[in-house]
C-alpha cells in the first residue's frame, strides 16, 4: 500500500538553497514539496494555496523575517506545523522561532537523513527539539533579558551611532542612554561596546548586515 504523501512548502531566499532541498524531498517516496517562497509574503500566499502539511522556513528573507511569518501563518491556520531551517544558530533566534509556534528547529548543516526524519516526526505530530538546541534554550535562561529599550540602544550602537547620536534618535538624554549602556554590559556580560555587538550577533539578539 502506497504511504499518504507529506506535502512540504519550502521558504527560503536563496533559489540554490530551495532547489537543493527540493532534491533531497522529492527522492522520497512519501514526499513532495508542493511550492517555493522567497518572502514572507510569498510564504503566505502559497501556504493558502496549497495547504501544506510540512512548511520549512528560513529566518532570513527578503524584507521579513521568517519569524513573522511563521506567526502570520499561525494567525490563519493554528495548526499548521512548521520546521525552521535556518543558518541562524543563537540563543535569541532559537527562542523567538520556537515562541512564535515553529515545532522543530534545524541548522542548515543538518544531515538530510535528519531533515527527512524531522519531517516525518512533525507531519505525525510530534514536537522535535533536538539536544543542542534544548542546551541552547537552557543557556539562554541563565541570561536576563534585554528591555525593549535596552535593544533599541543596542542596534543604534550595532550601527556605529555614539551615546549623542543614540540619545538624539531616540530623543531621551545621554545620561539615560549611559544607563541603558551600562546595564546592556551588564546582561551580556561584557566591558565594552565591540564586546556588546560580538556577543548579541552571536546570540541572534541582533542581527549585522
Amino acid at each position: 500500500m502506497t504511504e499518504p504523501t507529506i506535502r512540504i512548502l519550502c521558504v527560503d531566499d536563496h533559489a540554490i538553497v530551495r532547489e537543493g532541498i527540493g532534491l533531497v524531498i522529492d527522492r522520497e517516496r512519501d514526499m513532495k514539496v508542493v511550492a517555493f517562497a522567497a518572502t514572507a509574503v510569498e510564504a503566505l500566499q502559497q501556504f493558502r494555496i496549497t495547504q501544506p502539511d510540512v512548511t520549512l522556513m528560513d529566518l532570513r528573507l527578503r524584507s521579513e523575517d521568517g519569524t513573522s511569518a511563521i506567526q502570520r501563518i499561525l494567525a490563519e491556520s493554528p495548526t499548521a506545523r512548521i520546521i525552521v531551517l535556518t543558518m541562524y544558530e543563537g540563543d535569541e533566534d532559537i527562542y523567538r522561532a520556537l515562541h512564535a509556534g515553529a515545532v522543530a528547529y534545524l541548522l542548515k548543516d543538518t544531515l538530510s537523513d535528519d531533515l527527512i526524519g524531522t519531517i516525518r516526526e512533525v507531519h505525525a505530530g510530534i514536537r522535535s527539539v533536538r539536544k543542542e538546541i534544548s542546551d541552547r534554550l537552557a543557556d539562554r535562561s541563565l541570561h536576563p533579558s534585554l528591555t525593549p529599550r535596552e535593544l533599541g540602544v543596542l542596534e543604534l550602537l550595532a550601527t556605529g551611532k555614539r551615546n549623542k547620536e543614540i540619545a538624539y534618535d531616540l530623543n531621551i538624554s545621554e545620561a539615560t542612554v549611559q544607563v541603558h549602556m551600562k546595564n546592556i554590559f551588564f546582561k551580556l556580560h561584557v566591558n565594552d561596546r565591540t564586546g556588546a555587538i560580538h556577543v548579541a550577533a552571536r546570540r541572534g539578539i541582533i542581527h549585522l548586515n
